[in-house]
This record gives structure tokens, C-alpha cells and sequence, in this order.
């Protein structure tokens, strides 16, 4: 198990307070306290400065926490999987972005555990930045994420490529259009997602490369639930660039259409990012496979 130094440290970094890490960790205060003085000896560094009643971090002090939560994941996930009667890795704790949670990855995981008994997995949904912050402290195993980023401690396995649309309502009057021109949905009502989103800044990114602006367009909505969008316009209340794949389901139960946006070739790949030292290659392998053959259902 892990050293309760290790503890008291995240305990103190989490609450801010001896005092209150002591009660979450059901220990005296001067334990906690022996436990922080412990490993600034054994590391030769101070980890917090002290201001009466308050803690902060040093620079070697966030260093050394952020090494101490990929220990705490690490034991965890080793503890889940003894748990469950898993052989260490028969659990896999995987992290997908709210446009992936919308596209078949799910089900194409589900199929996945059923052809393979013995292996459970736990899916999260969060934001693309998050995830990767995940992934680096081995809080997830793998993260399916739009795009990728520069980092030499994440690999990729391409999993898709997708593309954005516009998705307007069955009933809505440029439903039966083959296209759309920029001019013509700067007059829709627009539900976007966050500006954090990665969809939406992949849109703000080909506008920009047409000299024009998210300021020029009618946005009356902002929202992170990709399901409530869809549910807005298939009750057409406004207008939304999505991904398409997040509008598979629908498109195939004729609840929404899509067209393309004159001028803006949204493309982008979905990968599997993990980490460099990740080397369950043949679990990438048959997850793709798994997805691809979860796919042809919706073609």
C-alpha cells in the first residue's frame, strides 16, 4: 500500500489545512503534521510554506504532488482490478470527450466487454483539456479525443475521421437544401456549445480563415449537453454545428438532418490518446476493431 506520508500530503493539498486533512484522514493533526516534516526530510526540499492558518504549495511542493496523485491512481486502478478478481489491466478506466460520448464509442465498447469477459470498464465524460490532464497523472488509461495536441508523453491510435455539419430540424426549410452559405446561417438562431468546446473552436478557427467572426452570427444558446442541443433542434428551436458523428443515431431515425456549410471543410480525426508508457497494444487493436464493426450499423 502506499506510505500514509503520501496521504497526508494529498489530504493538507486538497483541503489547505493540517487541521482538515487530519479529519478527512481520521488522524491526529500532529501526525499529519510529523508526516509532512518526514518527507520534506527524506525529499530535501520544503513542500508548503505556512501563513497562520493557511498552507500553499512551493514550486518542489507541486511537483511532488503531482507525482503523488499518479502514485494514488496507479494503486487505486491496481486496487480495482484485485476487487473485481482482475488480473492488473483487466479494468480499464477510459475518458471520452462529450462529442465522442455522443458517437457510437459506447456501444462499441459495451461490445467490446461482452467478447471479452473478464474486462470491465469505467467511461467518464469531461472536457478535452481535462483529459489530458487525466491522462497524464494515469487517472485514465486512454482518452478518445478529437484531434491531438503536441506532447512527447502521448501517443495516438486514429480511431475515426469525422467531419462538422450543420444540423437543422426534419421540418426546418433548409432541410431539403444539399448546402448552406455562410451569409444565409449568419440568419439562423444558433445553439452552440461552450467556447471551451473543442467543436466549436475547430468552427471559430475556419471562420477566422474566411475573415469572419462568432460575433457575426446569431448565437442565442450556449450549451455543454450535446443531447440537449439535439433535442433543440429536433424540436427546431435554433440551429447547430456539431460533429457528425454525434448525430449518427438521430440521422438514422430521420429525427435530424445535416448539410454542409459552404466554404468549411471542418475535418478531424478521433483518436485514442495514451500515455508513452501504455503498451496494451492489442486492447487499441481490438477496440478499433470493435468500433469499426459497431460502425457498419449506421451506414
Amino acid at each position: 500500500m502506499l506510505d500514509i506520508k503520501v496521504y497526508s500530503l494529498l489530504g493538507v493539498c486538497e483541503t489547505g489545512s493540517f487541521i482538515e486533512a487530519s479529519r478527512k484522514l481520521n488522524i491526529s493533526q500532529p501526525a499529519v503534521s510529523q508526516h509532512i516534516k518526514a518527507l520534506e526530510t527524506e525529499l530535501g526540499v520544503k513542500i508548503f510554506e505556512r501563513e497562520k492558518n493557511r498552507v500553499s504549495l512551493t514550486k518542489q511542493g507541486e511537483e511532488i504532488v503531482k507525482t503523488a496523485k499518479k502514485m494514488a491512481a496507479i494503486y487505486s486502478n491496481l486496487k480495482d482490478g484485485l476487487k473485481n478478481g482482475l488480473l492488473p489491466g483487466g479494468s480499464l478506466f477510459i475518458g471520452v470527450t462529450h462529442t465522442a460520448e455522443s458517437n457510437p464509442i459506447a456501444e462499441a465498447l459495451a461490445k467490446y466487454c461482452s467478447a471479452n469477459p473478464g474486462v470491465t470498464v469505467k467511461m467518464i465524460t469531461d472536457s478535452i483539456s481535462n483529459l489530458y490532464t487525466k491522462l497524464k497523472m494515469f487517472e485514465v488509461d486512454l482518452a478518445i479525443v478529437e484531434g491531438r495536441i503536441r506532447d512527447p508523453n502521448i501517443r495516438y491510435t486514429v480511431l475515426d475521421t469525422d467531419y462538422l455539419v450543420l444540423a437543422v430540424s426534419p421540418d426546418h426549410p433548409m432541410a431539403k437544401r444539399s448546402m448552406i452559405t455562410l451569409s444565409e446561417l449568419k440568419r439562423e438562431r444558433m445553439i452552440l456549445r461552450l467556447p471551451d468546446s473543442g467543436t466549436r473552436n475547430l468552427f471559430i478557427a475556419h471562420l477566422e480563415s474566411n475573415n469572419m467572426s462568432i460575433s457575426d452570427f446569431n448565437i442565442i444558446l450556449e450549451i455543454d449537453n450535446i443531447a440537449t442541443i439535439k433535442d433543440l433542434i429536433r424540436r427546431d428551436f435554433g440551429v447547430s454545428i456539431l460533429a457528425r458523428s454525434a448525430c449518427l443515431d438521430e440521422l438514422k431515425k430521420g429525427k435530424i438532418v445535416i448539410l454542409p456549410v459552404e466554404n468549411l471543410s471542418m475535418v478531424r480525426d478521433i483518436n485514442i490518446a495514451y500515455h508513452a508508457e501504455f503498451d496494451k497494444f492489442d486492447l487499441l487493436r481490438d477496440i478499433v476493431k470493435s468500433y469499426n464493426e459497431t460502425m457498419k450499423l449506421y451506414k
